[in-house]
């Protein structure tokens, strides 16, 4: 359970440092736009010349997509997401368990099974480069390695949802929340 804690904590730590990352070129995004109406100051400043700036958004962009997933696959908790329990809530307990684990399995099976598709087509991103990122880093880094994270979230969550079908069987359905903070059979 500690290696668990500490490769959450780590998550979290990647996903921080990837949005206060997007916050500094979105920072930088901004000055560039407001100093490159004053002809002057890129003379007099060569770094701020706007023609340098080009792969801020395509930056922001890919630390979106890299925020989203990976957030999404290993920091945001079940307890996060919004539910519609209705249903699920006014049921006998043997139906809820029922419920987690169709829904669970759905949930794994079909990302899971997504997988090798995915993965196909990111065989053809592998020759797209990206628009202005070479400016930043080089020309080595391509489509592939910007989406790749949506391959690390279908694995994360197929066997996340996996484990929940497994505790479900193993231990029945979970509890039902009844206001804030309370809990009932």
């Amino acid at each position: 359970m500690a290696a668990i804690h500490a490769l959450r904590r780590a998550a979290e730590l990647f996903v921080g440092l990837l949005m206060a990352l997007m916050f500094l070129t979105f920072v930088l995004q901004i000055t560039i736009r407001y100093t490159a109406r004053l002809g002057w100051m890129a003379e007099a400043f060569p770094v701020l010349d706007p023609t340098r700036y080009g792969w801020t958004l395509e930056f922001c962009l890919l630390l979106w997509v890299w925020i989203i997933f990976a957030g999404c696959a290993f920091v945001v908790r079940d307890e996060d997401h919004v539910i519609f329990d209705v249903l699920y809530n006014h049921v006998p307990r043997g139906l809820r368990r029922w419920f987690v684990i169709l829904g669970g399995l759905a949930i794994a099976v079909g990302l899971a099974v997504s997988i090798l598709p995915t993965w196909d087509k990111f065989y053809i991103l592998r020759l797209k480069q990206t628009a202005t990122l070479k400016q930043l880093v080089g020309d080595w880094v391509r489509m592939r390695d910007v989406y790749s994270v949506y391959i690390l979230f279908l694995i994360a969550v197929s066997l996340r949802y996996a484990w929940v079908v497994w505790r479900t069987i193993r231990d029945g359905a979970p509890k039902v929340q009844h206001g804030p903070g309370r809990l009932d059979e």
